[in-house]
């Protein structure tokens, strides 16, 4: 832990009724994240930006929000933070597409002061999608924390965060090193391919860019590449097809109808095109599940990649 006096700060103007953990909270994979934390209305989070090294502190107190950033490239962060809070979202017409539907509308009237995150930091988010193909929340946690903490590197600022590994250092780490966290030969190449080209990735300038990028690497596909965009450039469309509760929980939302596929979810999102993601976000937020049939099982991803 090194660097416990801020570097920079600014006073961030949120919109009334602005929720900053409900906004922020897909930025942490648990409340054990090894590289992001939730202390009461406090948000933190350790990065590697373009100046360094870095952990940015997000305060709301009383409507207003200040952001704190420490360490070399805590200046960055701060001029970021406004996007990382979710205040660059773009909300232009989703209110008159959510009209279109009541449950939509209702959770459009409910949450109004839920905001998607953007990052702008896209290998973080690989590193902890790749891990999440086809494997339970669990099993990829699992992963990610214990990959974090093997290449451990203390993040900058008076919390106890570590730095997510740097790309060149997961790159050329040999598959046997990822092998006791539970992660396969393959979801290691794929992390591997994806490391070696960090530098094209975060260059990209925006999500189409990032999502083309992706999709070349082999072993990522429309899933990863949705979860990806999605928090790294705040997508409000990206929507995670192949994901194994996703079409499911829309269709029931949406439709009445207990079961549906990527091409049944797609129809009847496409209403909200431009929003499709933030509909899904909605979704989740509210606690929304199509129902289990059969014995009780596991929440799973089963994302397909």
């Amino acid at each position: 832990m090194t660097g416990a006096a801020p570097t920079a700060g600014r006073a961030l103007r949120p919109p009334s009724g602005y929720r900053l953990v409900a906004s922020i909270r897909p930025l942490t994979f648990s409340p054990y994240d090894p590289c992001a934390r939730i202390n009461g209305d406090t948000f933190w989070l350790a990065a590697r930006t373009p100046g360094g090294p870095a952990t940015l502190a997000l305060h709301a107190t009383g409507g207003q929000l200040r952001a704190e950033g420490y360490g070399p490239g805590g200046g960055w962060m701060v001029e970021q933070a406004d996007a990382i809070a979710g205040l660059r979202d773009d909300l232009t017409g989703f209110a008159d597409l959510a009209r279109s539907h009541p449950v939509v509308a209702r959770l459009a009237a409910q949450h109004p002061g839920l905001r998607l995150p953007a990052t702008g930091l896209v290998f973080p988010r690989v590193l902890r999608a790749v891990f999440e193909q086809k494997v339970t929340g669990k099993e990829a946690y699992r992963a990610y924390a214990a990959t974090v903490r093997h290449f451990a590197e203390p993040a900058p600022g008076p919390v106890s965060l570590l730095l997510p590994p740097e790309p060149a250092t997961v790159a050329a780490a040999p598959y046997w090193v990822y092998h006791p966290f539970g992660v396969e030969q393959r979801r290691a190449d794929t992390l591997r391919r994806a490391a070696a080209v960090a530098d094209r990735l975060e260059r990209s300038e925006d999500s189409a860019t990032a999502t083309r990028a992706l999709l070349s690497i082999n072993g990522i596909g429309p899933w990863t590449a949705a979860e990806v965009v999605r928090v790294a450039y705040g997508d409000p469309d990206a929507v995670s097809v192949g994901d194994y509760h996703v079409p499911n929980t829309v269709a029931w939302a949406l439709a009445g109808e207990a079961r549906a596929d990527d091409a049944r979810m797609l129809e009847l999102l496409e209403p909200f095109r431009g929003h499709r993601g933030r509909v899904c976000r909605l979704l989740e937020v509210a606690g929304i599940h199509a129902p289990r049939f059969g014995p009780r099982m596991p929440i799973r991803s089963f994302a397909r990649y």
